[in-house]
C-alpha cells in the first residue's frame, strides 16, 4: 500500500558563492518539491509505495514502486517474462511525477518502478565529476546500486531523453540485468554534425543556450528568483496542455519549477557531458552496437518532435531487429502528449504484439 518513507534531509554541496544565496533567493525548498510531487501523483489510482533507496556515499534515489497481483497480460514475448519489472527513467530536468498519466496503465500487468535519477528530483544531489565519462559512470553505478538494494534480478529499462542515454549506458555495462531496452526520444545518440541545423533545435533552447552557455542549462531559472515560477509558466506553457486532462491549474509548472530550482547537481553533470546546444561528448551511436545481441532494443518517437528517428534507424543498420514506433501527434514528451497511445505502444512492445510503423506519421 501507499506509504510515506522516512524523510531524509537532502545533501547540499556549497560549491560556490552563488549556491549559498540561491536557496533564499528562489521560492523553493525540498518540502515544497514534495508537496508539488504529491499534487501531481493524486491522479494515480493504483496503490504504490515510495521511499528513498539508500546507496553508497550517503546518497539515495527517490523511488515509486508498483506491484501487481493481477494476472499478467498475454501474449508475451518469448524473451520477456510477464513479471519482469519495468523501470522508468525520466529525462533531463524531469522527475517521477511526470509519468502521472502512465503509471496506472503500465503497472496493470507487471511491477513498475519510477525513480528520480541521481542529482535530480527528490534524489540526493552530490557533486559529479567534471569528466564526462566519469559523470556517466556515476549515474550508471547509482542505478546498479539501486537495483541491488531493491532486489531486482532483471528488468526492462525504459528511458526518456537523458534517461534513454543512461539506460543504454547501463545496458552496455550490465547486460545480464536488462531484458529489454526501450528508448523514448533518447538524448545523446548522434555525434554533433560539422554544420548542425539549429532550426531543428527548439527556439527556447537556442535562446537560453546563446546567453547561458558558460553556465548550467537552467541557471537562468534560479537567477530569476521569485520570478522563476512565472518564467516556467511562460516558457513551458505547453506542459499545461500536455496534462490538461488531469490538471486545469499550474500543478505541472509548479512541479517543474521545484524540480529545477533546487541546488544543481545532475544538471551540472549533464552540462559536463555535452557540447554546445546539447550534443553529447560521448555519442551513444558510437557504442550501442556493443549491446548484447539477445537484448531487444525498441525506440519510441513523437511524430512532431524536434528529435527525428534517424538515430533509431542508425541503430537498425547495426541491429536489423530493432523496433521503431512513432506516435502520431506527439512531440518530444511523447508520454505526456499522447499518453494513451504511448501506454498502448509500450504494452504492445512488452507483450510482443507491437508492430513497427511503416509510415512515421502514424501509430499502428
Amino acid at each position: 500500500m501507499r506509504r510515506m518513507a522516512e524523510e531524509i534531509q537532502p545533501y547540499t554541496e556549497q560549491s560556490s558563492w552563488i549556491s549559498s544565496w540561491l536557496p533564499s533567493w528562489c521560492p523553493t525548498s525540498p518540502s515544497q518539491l514534495k508537496v508539488a510531487e504529491e499534487k501531481m501523483l493524486k491522479t494515480v489510482k493504483r496503490p504504490y509505495s515510495r521511499q528513498h533507496v539508500r546507496i553508497s556515499n550517503g546518497n539515495y534515489l527517490w523511488t515509486l514502486a508498483f506491484s501487481t497481483q493481477l494476472h499478467p497480460c498475454s501474449p508475451t514475448s518469448p524473451q520477456l517474462s510477464p513479471g519482469t519489472p519495468l523501470v522508468l527513467l525520466h529525462g533531463f530536468g524531469g522527475g517521477v511525477a511526470l509519468w502521472a498519466q502512465n503509471l496506472d496503465p503500465l503497472s496493470s500487468c507487471r511491477p513498475v518502478y519510477a525513480l528520480d535519477l541521481l542529482g535530480f528530483g527528490r534524489s540526493s544531489r552530490p557533486l559529479f565529476s567534471t569528466d564526462p565519462e566519469a559523470a556517466e559512470e556515476q549515474f550508471v553505478t547509482a542505478l546498479e546500486e539501486w537495483r541491488e538494494k531493491v532486489g531486482l534480478e532483471e528488468m526492462v529499462l525504459l528511458g526518456h531523453n537523458l534517461g534513454g542515454y543512461l539506460s543504454a549506458a547501463y545496458t552496455l555495462k550490465y547486460p545480464n540485468r536488462v531484458k529489454h531496452l526501450l528508448l523514448v526520444e533518447p538524448w545523446g545518440f548522434p555525434a554533433r554534425p560539422e554544420n548542425p541545423n539549429h532550426h531543428s533545435i527548439p527556439m527556447w533552447i537556442r535562446a537560453i543556450g546563446a546567453v547561458m552557455s558558460p553556465f548550467n542549462p537552467l541557471a537562468g531559472l534560479r537567477l530569476a528568483g521569485p520570478l522563476g515560477p512565472t518564467l516556467v509558466q511562460t516558457i513551458r506553457s505547453d506542459f499545461k496542455q500536455k496534462y490538461s486532462s488531469v490538471f486545469d491549474d499550474n500543478t505541472v509548472s509548479d512541479y517543474i519549477y521545484h524540480l529545477n530550482a533546487q541546488t544543481p547537481s545532475g544538471e551540472t553533470a549533464f552540462r559536463n557531458m555535452t557540447i554546445p546546444y546539447g550534443w553529447a561528448k560521448r555519442p551513444m551511436l558510437e557504442r550501442i552496437g556493443q549491446v548484447r545481441a539477445d537484448i531487444p532494443i525498441s525506440f519510441i518517437y513523437g511524430s512532431r518532435s524536434s528529435i527525428d528517428s534517424n538515430s533509431g534507424h542508425g541503430v537498425r543498420t547495426i541491429r536489423p531487429d530493432v523496433q521503431i514506433m512513432v506516435i502520431r501527434g506527439a512531440g518530444h514528451y511523447v508520454f505526456a502528449d499522447q499518453p494513451e497511445d504511448f501506454n498502448q505502444a509500450v504494452l504492445q512492445i512488452l507483450t510482443g504484439t507491437g508492430r513497427e510503423n511503416k509510415d512515421e506519421g502514424t501509430k499502428q
